[in-house]
């Protein structure tokens, strides 16, 4: 599983998250897509023989090998029996987004996913299994360059074929059901060649009585339930109405429900939930599901809330998986934050050894600074020891602000309460500055009183000694302070739960459609096996472990209407 508190890993996604962030609208490679290939239509899969026809969706894979190997392996499965239901392997399987971490570096890509899918499903001409993919935040951090060689060049990733030339694409499949998935970039407006595309196909090809299965790569939903100043909703339902349904150019000449939203898939959220969004003038229904499960770190489910405003309502209504009650056990892993992440413990410790050292070095008292402190008499004379000693210590000053300033803007102010939360970080950054002071009088207490003689090596040792505990107590801080945030005040979802990286609570879906309908079979595994070793040869592995123990997060449910 990738470490998101590598010191090494925090540095690169860091600079190519700001680069992507300033300079994706100028180079947005979605219209070179269009440009390169003018003659992509949609994929039509409707003259499917048979009485059924089965889809897979899956997002958020590409992670840790053991919960990526686990979902390739169960899809690939011919047929998946769970609660005495019977599914069958899709014929066709959508990516929803995010299909490698931390970024898309070719051989990220290579280990990450196409190693795992290869491994679980090896290429058989006899099976005929197709593959489309729509890429996340993570995906787009290059640009789609990888996204482009890996997805869009008619490729296979094991037995799963591609057929795409955009980030993209419309599935029209039997029974008057189709998939449209978009890419939303890096939370930008739909590009026009992407709106002309699904604009040609909605007027010309959807026709009455038609029922549309959305992709997109975000919940929008959830996040205007944190924040009201959150705008992807906005822009998903600008798409539905204008590009769907056509309502500038008065509904391509239909009647305004003539065609149906009947489901929106995402990821993106590494759990699942399942929200029912009922609108308020039509009583329309229309299913909205996270299933972001395919192999990143679990993402907390007690955050979710329902939402109402003066057009629709969305109310859970399924038990989120992990459930909230689970979600908020996990959330108190973050207590073993500096186990989890010992590059923090060690950044801490560098930091506050520069401080001690810059501390002892100026000032007014220099190297007398600890004597005098293991001397001073209460907390008033201890407090006139360390400022007279800051006012004139340009250094130590700055170090502290930058500290400071630098938890308190960390703060996570997307899922909403703004000003709390950033008194929460103020808190906690204060919380780091003094603590560390409080460390440095105990030391020299301690030195001062019980061994006032120590010198040389011993001295040193225990220098060393006081860094890496006053590390330690910053990084367990750290955590306190994230799991304060995730159960107290409900901010620092993804901050919080990839502290720990938890494997566990993995999901994809299984849909089932007919003459009468389409169903959905919600597929989780919480616990994934990590005993899975290659029995096969280096260039053709064959992984044996297990065993994998499938569940149905809910009973399954129609999206007919």
């Amino acid at each position: 599983m990738v470490n998101w508190y590598d010191l090494k890993q925090l540095a690169s996604t860091g600079v190519k998250t700001l680069i992507s962030g300033v300079f994706g609208n100028f180079a947005d490679k979605r219209e070179f897509q269009a440009a390169s290939a003018r003659d992509e239509k949609l994929f039509d899969y409707s003259a499917h023989d048979k009485e059924e026809f089965w889809l897979d969706y899956i997002s958020d894979l590409g992670d840790g090998f053991n919960p990526t190997y686990s979902m390739a392996h169960l899809m690939a499965q011919e047929e998946l029996e769970v609660h005495n239901f019977k599914t069958k392997r899709g014929s066709v399987l959508i990516m929803g987004g995010d299909e490698v971490y931390p970024t898309p570096e070719k051989h990220e890509y290579d280990n990450r996913l196409k190693g795992p899918y290869f491994a679980a499903f090896p290429w058989n001409e006899a099976i005929k299994t197709d593959l489309y993919v729509i890429p996340g935040n993570h995906d787009w951090y290059d640009g789609l360059t990888n996204f482009m060689k890996v997805f869009c060049q008619d490729r296979s990733i094991g037995n799963w074929k591609t057929h795409q030339k955009r980030s993209y694409f419309a599935l029209k499949l039997p029974f008057n059901y189709w998939v449209f998935a978009v890419d939303i970039q890096l939370h930008a407006d739909i590009d026009e060649p992407q709106l002309k595309y699904f604009c040609k196909i909605s007027e010309e090809e959807v026709k009455k009585g038609d029922k549309i299965i959305l992709c997109t790569a975000e919940p929008s939903w959830v996040y205007k339930a944190w924040s009201m100043k959150n705008t992807s909703d906005d822009r998903m339902r600008f798409f539905i109405d204008t590009v769907i349904f056509g309502k500038s150019k008065k509904y391509y000449g239909r009647q305004p429900d003539d065609v149906k939203v009947v489901a929106i898939l995402t990821g993106d959220m590494h759990h699942y939930s399942h929200y029912l969004e009922e609108e308020k003038v039509s009583g329309q229904l229309c299913h909205l599901i996270t299933a972001g499960g395919g192999g990143a770190f679990t993402h907390p489910t007690h955050f979710l809330k329902d939402y109402e405003d003066q057009e629709v309502t969305r109310k859970l209504i399924s038990e989120p998986f992990p459930s909230k009650k689970q979600s908020k056990r996990l959330a108190w892993w973050n207590l073993a934050f500096p186990f989890y992440s010992p590059h923090m413990v060690a950044l801490f410790s560098v930091l506050h050894f520069l401080t001690f050292w810059l501390l002892l070095s100026f000032g007014h008292y220099g190297t007398d600074l600890v004597n005098k402190l293991g001397m001073a008499g209460g907390m008033s004379e201890i407090s006139e020891l360390f400022l007279s000693q800051l006012a004139y210590n340009p250094p130590v000053v700055i170090i502290n602000l930058i500290l400071l300033l630098g938890l308190t803007f960390f703060t996570d102010t997307a899922t909403g309460k703004g000003s709390l939360n950033m008194v929460v970080g103020f808190i906690h950054g204060l919380v780091q500055v003094l603590h560390f002071y409080a460390v440095v009088w105990l030391y020299a207490y301690l030195t001062q009183i019980y061994w006032p003689d120590t010198t040389g090596v011993m001295y040193t040792l225990f220098c060393i000694l006081m860094i890496l505990g006053v590390g330690l107590i910053s990084a367990f801080i750290f955590g306190k302070y994230l799991l304060f945030s995730t159960l107290i005040i409900k901010n620092h979802p993804t901050e919080a739960f990839s502290s720990f990286r938890w494997e566990g609570y993995k999901n994809f879906l299984r849909i089932k459609i007919t003459k009468d309908g389409a169903q959905i079979y919600a597929i989780g595994v919480k616990q994934v096996p990590t005993n899975w070793k290659n029995a096969g040869a280096s260039e053709k592995p064959c992984f044996e472990g297990g065993p994998i123990k499938a569940q149905l997060i809910e009973k399954p449910f129609n999206i007919n209407s």
